[in-house]
């Protein structure tokens, strides 16, 4: 039986495998075209089993539509098809909304980038004092100029007082341009096109509010511990969506965890991962196989004796992990930053990013399945630690050579 993509004809299928009493069917994924069909099977009670095209793979010779169904018909039905994770059908919606505010976020900082391109046109160099263009101070000062304001001092009165304060002299420098009527224009749609992007994603905050809402895991009350922690407030970030009581409802979602107490988790990072990966870790037996689904492990290629490595594509769950541990690069404090500084005068910044990012999923997964609690050691610790082992290092070193080490007091450690 041949059936066609069309919603009537998904039912129809459906209604097929549903009155030959199939129970568990195999789908490949094929970008975002098997989302309609896997909506009608799951919605009908069947069991999906997405799998990647590179399990089903026939012989070179025999590549048809139909020789392909039924080789990995074949393959199902005697259990030699691994399932893929696929996120339930209530993170799927806050996925969805998530991505889309991403995508307005991207094309807005596109608009950021003509403003600054009007601006330089016409020499004002705002965008190089200042720290933010599309800061309340920045905005202000572009709206008064597109009011028709060119007065430099007037316009630095429109400035923040720390601004004025420090920055005077080089605002009103900066200020001075030519004003032609053309790079207005053009500032103007830039500005009313950033606008439009902060709706849209303003919208999108008010549906991911009613997704987080409606969560199974929402009536869990948050436990003493949560509640305390909760009293505490972070800064949001520039791009973290505006919905109120986000960390409580996080907690509620996870099950009575803040996973805010680890390292480098923001509300909107951890309501990133959630949209990614759910709140269920279970389905990743162990923490390796966590991390080796997020492409934060490297692969191995042994044939014979050639070992080679194999580069695993992160998804966009370990990219997001990535950007958690570029954020710990600076930190003074944090036992983390002391690992990364060392693994980066190692191997380079790009390997400690990806170390750095495979111990905090190690650290999500350890959270939300073994619900452990997380403790800050400090970086002081952390490097009397890593002193230790050394001395451990050196002197098994000198058992081995038969050589004694005599520790120096007057070395400054």
């Amino acid at each position: 039986m041949v059936f066609g993509t069309v919603t009537s004809q998904l039912h129809a299928l459906r209604d097929y495998l549903a009155e030959h009493q199939v129970r568990s069917v195999a789908m490949e994924a094929t970008g975002v075209y098997w989302l309609p069909l896997y909506g009608v099977l799951e919605a009908a009670g069947l069991e999906v089993v997405m799998v990647d095209g590179r399990q089903t793979r026939n012989l070179p010779g025999r590549k048809t539509d139909m020789k392909d169904c039924q080789w990995g018909a074949t393959l199902h039905a005697h259990g030699l098809l691994r399932a893929g994770f696929v996120p339930p059908a209530h993170v799927r919606r806050l996925q969805d909304y998530l991505r889309l505010r991403g995508e307005h976020i991207a094309t807005a900082a596109g608009h950021v980038q003509h403003m600054q391109k009007a601006l330089e046109r016409m020499n004002v160099k705002l965008h190089e004092v200042i720290s933010s263009l599309t800061g309340a101070s920045g905005l202000a000062v572009i709206r008064a100029i597109l009011a028709g304001e060119r007065d430099p001092q007037v316009l630095l009165g429109l400035c923040d007082v720390q601004i004025r304060k420090v920055k005077a002299e080089r605002v009103v420098e900066s200020l001075r341009g030519n004003w032609a009527e053309e790079h207005l224009f053009a500032l103007e749609q830039a500005v009313q096109s950033w606008d439009h992007y902060q709706d849209l994603i303003a919208a999108c905050d008010r549906q991911i509010e009613v997704v987080l809402r409606q969560m199974p895991d929402t009536k869990v009350p948050p436990s003493e511990t949560s509640r305390r922690r909760g009293k505490r407030r972070t800064r949001p970030g520039v791009n973290a969506p505006d919905i109120a009581d986000l960390r409580e409802v996080l907690a509620q979602i996870c099950g009575a965890k803040d996973l805010t107490t680890l390292p480098a988790h923001t509300e909107y990072s951890v309501l990133q991962l959630i949209g990614e990966v759910g709140t269920d870790l279970t389905k990743w037996r162990t923490e390796k196989h966590f991390t080796s689904w997020l492409g934060l492990a490297p692969g191995s290629a042994q044939s014979g004796k050639r070992k080679g490595r194999v580069k695993r594509h992160r998804n966009r769950a370990g990219q997001i992990f990535c950007v958690m541990a570029r954020a710990l690069a600076r930190s003074k404090h944090v036992a983390l930053g002391g690992f990364y500084r060392r693994m980066a005068a190692r191997r380079g910044g790009l390997v400690a990013n990806k170390a750095l990012a495979r111990k905090l999923a190690t650290l999500f997964w350890r959270v939300m399945v073994k619900g452990l609690d997380f403790v800050e050691t400090g970086v002081a610790q952390y490097e009397a630690k890593v002193l230790e082992t050394k001395h451990r290092i050196l002197r098994r070193l000198a058992r081995q050579l038969g050589q004694q080490i005599v520790p120096n007091p007057a070395a400054v450690v």
